[in-house]
């Protein structure tokens, strides 16, 4: 026995996702609840019962036009050249649009074929036919026919028809109370400030957005310690006033992972683990007749098991069809492992470049919220696949309209921080257009150049021998390929160092020398290359490095593990070291280019981007940051022309 009684449960089912779904929704039966509204409060609400017109729409003959009401059987002798003369009262009468028309007249002729006589008379050249121009009694609505079916939810134009059929007040489904219940010791309210250790707690604002989001009423609770009893205190106190509890954090197999228990004490557990990734942790079980869901700490994978069992549940009880997110096919830039046995829930960007979608992998860790703020779309990987290679196509789910996404430029290569500030300055020239990015490094932005995959690379290649920036790598693996390198910015690269660091010359010797934990960036980079050459200058190895061997994916992570590791030591940018307040050594200044084909540069999309990058107001932004230089004017370099 572990401490406060509980043993560790170690191992977590792999139970398939829709089993572990089916089960819990047969679980939820509660008795559906409904309630009566005015109609103008009903807004996205969802009908109780259907719901029949009390009156026709329109309740009476009106007139479709400006003109006047006539006696069909009257007209017909009108002619070009047997003009026909009618007397006001007698045999016709005034009507404008929405008009009755007055008995016993059966038609309307347009004002602009009428001739005004005088003011009691007329004269029309063409014979009307009957009902012509009249919107008859129920054209829009008939009395009593069923304008909605259980379970719609009301759109604005729906309440316009139930204003009109006179139903003033409407029945709907009370949206299920959805009681959300955040655990952990390490967990402070947003309005504090964290310690080392503690984190602010989030996901509770999220899952109530979510709960919103899908027509159920959120109750946030407040934050419970990891003690059984406070646990088991919130969760008794939550099914009695709640149809749904949410439990974040204590769904895994940790030391102090309590829900599980808990849960099995006081009444069912159908699941404990789920064959998905993120996500696995999930815990779905009931109370008193009450499900209960659990769901694990880490961001990403709590939202995604929120989709998967919370709202099929508010669904039910609402009695409307979960809905479906649109599918499009995309070919993959990059090469996605699985593991046969469950399925993968992968986060992409996309970008639409020369007539096709193409995504790529953001990170798969579960505790990355912004790679699900930032994600175009999920990529499914059942769990008998083991993964795609690059090139292959496959079905993703859009999380974004996909005009948004089809309107993107997708930016590949060197993470740079002025691609942020391009993106927003691009959105305010073209409401309809913004910048998708994938750190991926100088070397991979050229070969997605190369590929077709992506619109502009981001790159800064110093070649060893000529002291060059990019073009000698353009010219030998774009050989024959009709591209074009922008000059782009310069920028200053050099050492990060903690704030205290008492070292005035930093260089690989010093590195080395002092053990310090050198923070990389991934292969293929051009400060990895940079760093290589160092290395190479001074006669190191990389094997004396401490630390060479851990990448990371953009200079701003590389800044963020110096700035917590007073022995740490990087190589990067200035305005990355600025932002984190970390020393910062000057080696030289750097060209970082943008790389494109001949087609896309030419392009609207691309002349408006070299619109944006060339204005005065993002000059001045980039500048402002410090360690920057915008190129004005620059001379584009074009291979193959």
């Amino acid at each position: 026995m572990e401490g406060n009684g509980y043993k560790r449960k170690i191992y977590l089912e792999d139970k398939p996702r829709n089993q572990a779904k089916e089960e819990i929704l047969a679980a939820f039966n509660l008795p559906i609840v409904t309630e009566s509204i005015p109609t103008d409060q009903a807004l996205g609400r969802a009908t109780a019962e259907p719901i029949f017109a009390k009156v026709s729409v329109p309740h009476y003959h009106a007139s479709a036009m400006d003109g006047i009401a006539v006696s069909a059987e009257d007209t017909y002798t009108a002619h070009e050249q047997n003009p026909l003369h009618l007397t006001i009262g007698e045999q016709f009468s005034y009507v404008d649009t929405g008009n009755a028309v007055p008995s016993p007249f059966n038609a309307v002729i347009m004002i602009e074929h009428v001739h005004v006589i005088d003011e009691h008379t007329i004269e029309i050249i063409e014979p009307a036919t009957p009902w012509q121009h009249i919107r008859p009694i129920g054209e829009d609505v008939t009395q009593e026919e069923m304008l909605f079916p259980q379970g719609h939810i009301l759109r604005p134009a729906d309440l316009g028809v139930l204003i009109a059929s006179r139903i003033l007040e409407v029945n709907v489904t009370k949206k299920p109370l959805v009681t959300i219940i955040p655990t952990g010791n390490e967990l402070v309210a947003p309005n504090s400030t964290p310690a080392p250790g503690q984190i602010i707690e989030f996901n509770g604002t999220v899952f109530s957005g979510f709960v919103k989001e899908w027509g159920g009423e959120p109750i946030l609770s407040p934050i419970v310690r990891d003690q059984p009893e406070k646990i088991k205190e919130a969760l008794l106190s939550a099914v009695e006033t709640s149809d749904i509890v949410v439990i974040n954090a204590g769904s895994s197999a940790g030391s102090k992972d309590y829900t599980v228990h808990i849960l099995q004490e006081l009444g069912t557990v159908f699941t404990h683990g789920v064959a998905a990734r993120p996500g696995k942790p999930v815990i779905l079980a009931e109370i008193n007749n009450k499900v209960v869901v659990g769901v694990p700490g880490y961001p990403v994978s709590a939202y995604l098991a929120l989709e998967w069992f919370v709202r099929p549940l508010i669904c039910k009880y609402l009695q409307i069809p979960e809905p479906k997110r649109q599918t499009i096919e995309v070919k993959l830039g990059r090469r996605i492992v699985s593991s046969m046995g469950a399925e993968d829930f992968i986060r992409m960007n996309i970008g639409y470049v020369n007539g096709q979608y193409v995504a790529n992998p953001l990170t798969r860790a579960a505790g990355v919220t912004m790679s699900y703020v930032r994600a175009d779309g999920l990529l499914v990987i059942p769990s008998e696949v083991i993964g795609y290679e690059q090139g292959d196509m496959a079905e993703v789910e859009l999380l974004r309209p996909l005009s948004e996404i089809t309107n993107a430029l997708l930016f590949t290569g060197s993470h740079d921080l002025t691609i942020d500030l391009l993106s927003s300055n691009l959105r305010k020239e073209r409401s309809d257009m913004k910048i998708v990015s994938a750190h991926v490094g100088s070397m991979a932005g050229i070969m997605a150049i190369r590929k077709g995959e992506a619109h502009v690379a981001g790159i800064h290649l110093l070649d060893p021998e000529t002291r060059e920036y990019n073009v000698s790598y353009v010219k030998k693996l774009l050989a024959g390929q009709n591209v074009v390198l922008y000059p782009f910015l310069k920028r200053t690269q050099g050492w990060m160092l903690p704030k205290d660091s008492d070292i005035d010359n930093m260089n690989v010797k010093e590195l080395v020398e002092r053990e310090l934990h050198f923070v990389n960036r991934q292969k293929g980079a051009g400060t990895r290359i940079l760093f290589d050459m160092l290395l190479k200058q001074a006669s190191v190895s990389a094997d004396d490095i401490t630390g060479y061997e851990r990448e990371m994916f953009s200079h701003l992570a590389v800044a963020a593990e110096v700035k917590g590791d007073d022995q740490a030591c990087g190589l990067g940018i200035y305005p990355a070291a600025k932002a984190m307040g970390l020393n910062f050594q000057a080696i030289a200044d750097e060209s970082y280019d943008l790389l494109m084909s001949r087609a896309f540069f030419e392009s609207e999309q691309g002349q408006m981007l070299l619109k944006v990058i060339g204005s005065e107001s993002f000059r001045q932004e980039v500048e402002k940051i410090g360690g920057y230089t915008v190129e004005v004017n620059p001379e584009p370099i074009y291979f193959n022309a």
